[in-house]
């Protein structure tokens, strides 16, 4: 089994930075071969993919919306994968899910294996 658990999650004023982490830990050999996403999923809406990472780190992937503003990376000797998110706006207010899954694209479209609990993001105006 993988365990997810996300952190780095608060208050922001609009504008402001966060960067939220998601340590991996269980079957590490497992984790070390999985590609790492980001969803978020804001009050009365749907789930949405913001960024993922290979399980090398070398190729990312993100919503077109938040390119420039969102980073995704991955620290393959902590087994944690991160997302730098910067100029924040009201509109980013939700909770976020790291998800882990066989491959960037399979993630990428939803199709995680393993799931973390989330952290709430709140950005103030």
């Amino acid at each position: 089994q993988v365990q997810l658990d996300e952190s780095g999650g608060g208050l922001v004023q609009a504008g402001g930075s966060l960067r939220l982490s998601c340590a991996a830990s269980g079957r590490t050999h497992s984790i070390r071969a999985m590609a790492m996403a980001w969803f978020r999923q804001a009050p009365g809406k749907e789930r949405e993919f913001v960024a993922a990472v290979s399980w090398h780190g070398s190729t990312t992937n993100y919503t077109e919306s938040l390119k420039g503003r969102f980073t995704i990376s991955r620290d393959t000797v902590k087994n944690t994968v991160y997302l730098q998110m910067n100029s924040l706006k009201p509109e980013d207010t939700a909770v976020y899910y790291c998800g882990a899954g066989s491959t960037i694209a399979a993630v990428s479209a939803g199709g995680c294996d393993y799931w973390g609990q989330g952290t709430q993001v709140t950005v103030s105006s």
